[in-house]
């Protein structure tokens, strides 16, 4: 899609102007930071029925609610904290998707590297996808249906094969970008 700016992006980037910052600049870039992993996939979990531009809106409010995604601190929150987060107009208010959070946190803390955990996945390497057209993506992988039960295997909570499908696509682990995307090559240099 050509945007009036006369630069191609992939087409579920839409014209909103932070849709397309967060293409330009987020989506798809290598993410290594385990904590930055661990804030994307349950943000992917609390989009679950809506669309990411609504969590997107809503991202700092997230950031500020769940203390900075800090899973050491999020694992101690209490009934009074959660009930106060379901009346925080700031973020989704949904009791399943917070408490849900609670318990992925304490999933995560077991993990001794949550980032090398979810890149052994993938050898370390970014999956180079070669997408030409947005009817050829997938809304799962194979490879996400894997990570997928493992993780709940492990506890986290609202993690279910399109999430992290779509948690892989937005953090690198895919280079989903279309082919003609003018950030499918830089994606691809931005690997480590």
């Amino acid at each position: 899609m050509i945007h009036d700016d006369g630069i191609c992006r992939c087409g579920w980037c839409g014209t909103d102007p932070l849709y397309v910052h967060y293409h330009d600049t987020d989506w798809g870039v290598p993410e290594y930071d385990s904590r930055a992993l661990f804030e994307k996939l349950i943000l992917d979990g609390f989009q679950a029925g809506l669309s990411w531009i609504t969590i997107l809106r809503k991202r700092e409010n997230f950031r500020k609610a769940f203390d900075g995604f800090k899973p050491e601190i999020i694992v101690n929150y209490d009934t009074r904290k959660t009930d106060a987060l379901m009346q925080d107009a700031g973020i989704v208010r949904n009791r399943l998707k917070i408490d849900g959070t609670v318990l992925s946190a304490k999933a995560y803390l077991e993990i001794e590297d949550f980032s090398k955990y979810l890149w052994n996945y993938v050898d370390g390497k970014p999956i180079n996808s070669r997408v030409e057209s947005m009817k050829h993506l997938p809304t799962s992988t194979p490879l996400a249906e894997k990570i997928s039960k493992d993780l709940k295997k492990r506890g986290f909570k609202f993690v279910g094969p399109t999430i992290v499908y779509a948690f892989m696509q937005a953090t690198g682990f895919y280079n989903d970008h279309m082919v003609d995307c003018h950030r499918h090559e830089a994606v691809k240099r931005l690997a480590r």
